[in-house]
């Protein structure tokens, strides 16, 4: 079996492509346009759409497995925040004993929160980039003529998310502290 696998140019319409293609192939063969075709011209288009119903059930399953991490993490960084209201209690009474508001412990409080999720999220993004660097490598050893990319959309949802999950964890842990007593505070 003889296969041309021909690219379209920049701008050039697929079905322009694919017209241009079967006129090719039939003036090439010597066919009129009523005879039947002795070629078939198969798009990456129909492998796409293959490839998207065998990756469909795999995508669900990754939604799930991350919106599982995403719980953990929360649940993870809302106890570190817990743990950091109960060391610091003492220092929170002299703040507010000194007239610190409520807003400002509650600010301080979900800034570290925030700050702690921005850290693992940007991490992450190091890793997802380093990890499309080797596949890029393998799919370039493999010349398969596919490059695997991180757009900017992905970054800035990846980023929003962290901070999304920073306040959703931070927030009782910093309304907690911004409503201690001053004064039960210092003596804790």
């Amino acid at each position: 079996n003889t296969t041309i696998m021909v690219k379209a140019k920049e701008g050039v319409p697929l079905e322009h492509m694919e017209v241009e293609v079967s006129y090719l192939m039939r003036s090439k063969r010597k066919l009129s346009p009523t005879d039947e075709p002795t070629f078939a011209l198969n798009k990456l288009t129909m492998l796409t759409k293959q490839l998207g119903m065998f990756f469909k059930p795999i995508n669900a399953a990754g939604i799930i497995i991350g919106g599982f991490s995403i719980l953990v993490g929360c649940f993870g960084v809302a106890n570190i925040m817990f743990v950091s209201v109960r060391e610091r209690t003492s220092i929170i009474g002299i703040q507010k004993s000194l007239g610190a508001k409520k807003f400002f412990i509650l600010t301080q409080f979900l800034v570290e929160s925030i700050f702690l999720c921005l850290i693992g999220g940007i991490f992450g993004i190091i890793l997802v980039y380093i990890f499309l660097s080797i596949g890029n490598m393998v799919l370039a050893n493999m010349e398969i003529g596919m490059k695997l990319s991180m757009d900017m959309s992905n970054f800035i949802s990846g980023i929003s998310l962290s901070v999304i999950i920073g306040i959703v964890s931070g927030i009782i842990p910093a309304l907690m502290a911004s409503n201690l007593d001053p004064v039960e505070a210092i003596r804790s």
